[in-house]
């Protein structure tokens, strides 16, 4: 610490409180700069170092002074360094912004889009009616509207970005928990499959099965193809409110939060259906803390509340309520180095 910051005078409490305001209200300017730069590739133009915006500007053919400003907002948040007037080089959260190099470049895509802004200008409905802001932005339920044709690429967006976001927690759950003595494991509603080729690659003794919907799954294969099992995983598609596929044990991430306590009971009832008396139940997602503590599962859980029909997210003692209504017990639950946790059950 300097000496000027070691003596600089604290604000007085009502300026302090107005700036954090400020900060939270106007959150969405900031989202709205980050969707800009990563439409136009920004951060993968700077990837040889240091770049002036007029070469940026000519590069991707946009307004120079403008693309200036928003770069120097992005900068004094954290995103780019300008280390000469008008000339910016890549931090670390600018470089993660890279296409090339970053599992978060279609989660950005995903969050700061114009759709999801739409949604998110909804949540007094979803507060006021405990019904998702997307329904009343898509006339109908959110997955319902990625399967229409006309909805491909919206479609395509989520579904990257759910891949991308099991390629940063895949790792971490792999290395957290032990699925050794798992013959074959089945990720219910697994998306593209990062997360269980993870775990496939891993433990080359085990099969897998991912289980989705039918358009979920045609982005599949060239994931489980590069991942180099795919002579080990098989993919299969249907609804797992009515069965699924037949295995010695069931992990699901980010699936059970997006469902009430209802749904969710019915989902994990056919998984015990399946499985009888033996082998067990992976839920990996959040596990809020109480107070005010700051978690990555609070601010998820709100993603629940305005995207999906009474989703949300989940403390230790509301999980293990859960588990027991479908007929498992809650045996533990193993931290990962991610923003996610292993919640492990059994039959009962």
């Amino acid at each position: 610490m300097t000496t000027s910051e070691a003596t600089a005078p604290s604000l007085p409490p009502e300026v302090a409180a107005t700036q954090l305001l400020f900060q939270i209200g106007a959150g969405y300017m900031a989202s709205a700069a980050l969707q800009t730069v990563l439409k136009l590739g920004i951060a993968d133009h700077m990837s040889a170092g240091p770049t002036s915006v007029a070469d940026l500007a000519r590069k991707t053919s946009v307004n120079e002074d403008a693309l200036y400003r928003v770069m120097r907002t992005l900068a004094s948040l954290g995103i780019f360094d300008e280390v000469s007037p008008h000339t910016f080089a890549l931090t670390l959260a600018g470089r993660m912004l890279q296409k090339k190099d970053s599992s978060f470049y279609n989660m950005g895509l995903w969050i700061t889009s114009p759709f999801h802004f739409r949604v998110y200008a909804n949540m007094l409905h979803s507060v006021t009616t405990g019904k998702p802001g997307a329904d009343k932005v898509t006339g109908m339920p959110l997955f319902e509207y990625f399967a229409q044709p006309e909805n491909r690429e919206l479609s395509e967006i989520f579904n990257n970005a759910m891949t991308g976001f099991s390629a940063q927690v895949g790792p971490a759950a792999v290395e957290a928990y032990d699925f050794s003595g798992i013959g074959t494991l089945v990720d219910v509603a697994g998306g593209h499959g990062m997360l269980l080729t993870s775990i496939l690659q891993k433990y080359p003794g085990m099969r897998g099965i991912l289980f989705d919907l039918p358009h979920v799954i045609e982005g599949a294969r060239p994931v489980i193809e590069a991942a180099g099992v795919k002579d080990r995983c098989t993919t299969q598609s249907g609804d797992f409110f009515k069965e699924v596929p037949d295995g010695d044990a069931y992990i699901m991430k980010h699936i059970i939060h997006d469902w009430d306590d209802e749904s969710a009971t019915r989902i994990l009832q056919v998984c015990h259906r399946a499985l009888g008396t033996r082998g067990k139940v992976l839920i990996v997602d959040p596990v809020v803390p109480p107070g005010n503590v700051p978690h990555y599962g609070k601010l998820l859980d709100l993603e629940m509340l305005v995207l999906t029909p009474r989703g949300r997210e989940r403390t230790k003692a509301e999980f293990a309520k859960l588990l027991d209504q479908a007929g498992f017990f809650l045996t533990r639950v193993i931290p990962t180095a991610g923003t996610l946790s292993i919640i492990e059950s059994q039959p009962v």
